[in-house]
């Protein structure tokens, strides 16, 4: 399938590269993106080959301007991060929440049925574990716990750790902040969207990193505060023991995915609103990143500091055996070598 497609968060990390990828796929593109002065520290050049909208998803008008002629909507646009305090949820859910709603009142409108939604490993909450031979997804770890040290989750049975399990899509949701939440709801408003007629793919996005990613930002994650540290010639400070498991997954794969679902079709006995796992399936601990990335550098081994926030889930990884079945879809990033291009890539602007 090809015809023109509206990326909304077009100008930002992850959306430019999917504007590339679904360009060199032969669609014709329109970016949708607000430009907002907390995602973007200036415009970021945009290929000449795809149309822009300079509008917010919040406005009703802008947003059917911008679906006049689409085939299909691959939306990613978000305000991102924790959202740590409820103070930051009316911005979330405004942001979030009310612009996908709009969106999706206008994609009806304008008949559009083919949709691609940016979700988030966030909605799982902490991982999956198995507490002997028992799948759980374990509450929050309590504060005394992590000021003595002990990271890894406790079985309240044994009080022996847990051991990390890869979380696949059917895994309930859990989300345990602001931004999880809004993500979860876009998902749930896509699904009552579909019943309308349409179909979704859900992609639940793990740690994405990779060139373009904006530097020195809370909201951009640890790659890019480990990466900003190493260019001020600080070694990066990981937290906890280092031992928290992610699955990172370069922004080339990210796009790749996205124009792979573009292609994706329901079968009569598939959900017409389908979550995917975006991931390697092979998990690496956030200290092995930050090793990897200073070793690029030629820096000293980053010190684990043993600080933690309150929040963190410590392990998440994801079984990426959907995508690769129902989409035909591999990453094809390596670690080593990604972690290697992203030590030099060029970088974003920080955020004032």
């Amino acid at each position: 399938m090809s015809g023109l497609l509206l990326v909304t968060g077009g100008a930002g990390f992850i959306g430019s590269s999917i504007v590339s990828e679904a360009l060199e796929a032969g669609w014709r593109v329109r970016v949708l993106d607000s430009m907002r002065s907390d995602v973007h520290a200036s415009a970021q050049p945009l290929t000449s080959e795809a149309d822009f909208v300079h509008a917010d998803m919040r406005d009703e008008d802008a947003v059917a301007r911008a679906l006049v002629g689409v085939d299909a909507v691959c939306h990613q646009a978000a305000k991102v991060g924790l959202g740590v305090s409820i103070h930051d949820a009316p911005d979330y859910v405004s942001s979030n929440s009310l612009g996908t709603a709009i969106l999706l009142s206008a994609m009806t409108r304008a008949k559009v049925q083919r949709l691609v939604l940016a979700s988030s490993m966030v909605v799982y909450g902490e991982g999956l574990y198995l507490d002997g031979d028992r799948p759980v997804q374990p509450p929050a770890r309590r504060r005394a716990d992590l000021e003595a040290g002990q990271f890894e989750p406790l079985s309240p049975h044994t009080g022996a750790p847990l051991r990390p399990l890869s979380i696949r899509e059917e895994q309930p949701c859990d989300p345990r902040n602001v931004y999880a939440a809004t993500k979860l709801e876009q998902e749930l408003l896509a699904r009552s969207w579909v019943q309308g007629g349409g179909q979704a793919a859900l992609l639940r996005y793990h740690n994405v990193y990779g060139p373009q990613m904006p530097q020195g930002t809370p909201y951009a994650g640890v790659a890019s505060l480990f990466r900003s540290a190493l260019e001020r010639g600080e070694t990066p400070r990981v937290f906890e023991d280092g031992g928290q498991r992610r699955d990172f997954i370069h922004v080339r794969d990210v796009a790749s995915a996205n124009v792979a679902a573009l292609q994706w079709t329901a079968d009569a006995e598939s959900e017409t609103a389908r979550a995917f796992n975006v991931a390697t399936g092979t998990p690496h601990t956030i200290g092995e990143f930050a090793d990897e990335l200073a070793a690029a550098f030629g820096a000293e081994r980053p010190e684990r500091t043993g600080e933690f926030r309150i929040g963190d889930v410590r392990h998440i990884t994801a079984s990426a055996d959907r995508i690769k079945a129902e989409l035909g879809w591999n990453a094809e990033v390596e670690f080593a070598d990604g972690v290697r291009e992203f030590a030099h890539a060029p970088l974003r602007n920080a955020v004032a």
